[in-house]
């Protein structure tokens, strides 16, 4: 099966790893996004699906607006893909581009959906306290995660994980999940499940305020927040900044739970 792969952070990397580690699928080129300038030199920074496209030699586009780059979009449409693959990549694409490929594009978003549509969803999952979360595959449309479902697999939160240990957890599963789905298209094997609107709820970008945490909230509300926006959190302490790295709520709803806690890990 020929594919494209459209991804840019590390939580899209175990998916391209896993594709390229299989005979039956092959990854003609990669969609990512430009290279951002970060650290004290400025230097421009590779995207982790680029990084790893380069090692194995696979043709790379950066555009900065896909949907608006002709060069782009005129070689993808030249490489007959059988489907185009979308793990995180960070930007919307045209009805031009959803209509290429023979399967269509082939999304893997981390929550189940309808719930948490959106750029956040893992951050937005721990912070309202979920205990369930996990990886829905869909058929890309034009909205904003709004295409029909395929496969889902889900994953327990425990009161513990923070928005990192979720990531990890969703990227193999997704990886997994995505096998499944492609062949499951294939054979016609799977029937997409339009989402209900209705049930949607949204996980927007997470902005500078998100961080600051406000003391006269619940112990077990700082503590989703902490864990939602790690390692981001942040208080003040004498007139200094402070960055809330772990906490261990001890009031009732979390007390139950609270000897579980593995303090080599957290602290």
């Amino acid at each position: 099966m020929k594919l494209v792969f459209f991804g840019t952070p590390d939580f899209a990397v175990p998916t391209l790893e896993k594709l390229l580690s299989r005979s039956d699928f092959q990854v003609l080129g990669v969609v990512t996004q430009p290279d951002k300038r970060r650290g004290r030199g400025n230097a421009l920074i590779p995207s982790p699906v680029k990084t790893l496209a380069l090692t194995h030699q696979l043709p790379i586009w950066q555009p900065d607006r896909i949907k608006k780059d002709s060069q782009t979009l005129s070689e993808l449409a030249q490489l007959n893909a059988d489907a185009f693959v979308v793990v995180a990549y960070g930007q919307i694409l045209s009805q031009a581009i959803l209509e290429m490929p023979r399967l269509g594009c082939i999304n893997v978003h981390g929550s189940i959906l309808p719930k948490y549509r959106g750029a956040a969803p893992i951050q937005w999952s721990l912070y309202h306290g979920d205990t369930q979360t996990g990886i829905t595959t869909m058929l890309m449309d034009a909205g904003m995660d709004t295409g029909a479902m395929l496969l889902k697999e889900y994953t327990p939160i425990h009161l513990f994980d923070t928005a990192h240990d979720i990531a990890q957890r969703l990227a193999n599963l997704g990886a997994d999940l995505l096998v499944q789905t492609l062949w499951g298209l294939e054979r016609q094997e799977i029937q997409p499940v339009p989402q209900n609107s209705d049930e949607a709820t949204y996980a927007p970008l997470i902005q500078k305020a998100d961080y600051q945490l406000d003391w006269s909230k619940t112990a077990i509300a700082l503590h989703n927040q902490i864990r939602a926006f790690f390692p981001n959190a942040v208080s003040s302490l004498r007139g200094q900044s402070l960055k809330i790295m772990a906490t261990a709520p001890l009031d009732r709803m979390a007390r139950s739970q609270a000897g579980k806690l593995n303090f080599n890990r957290v602290l």
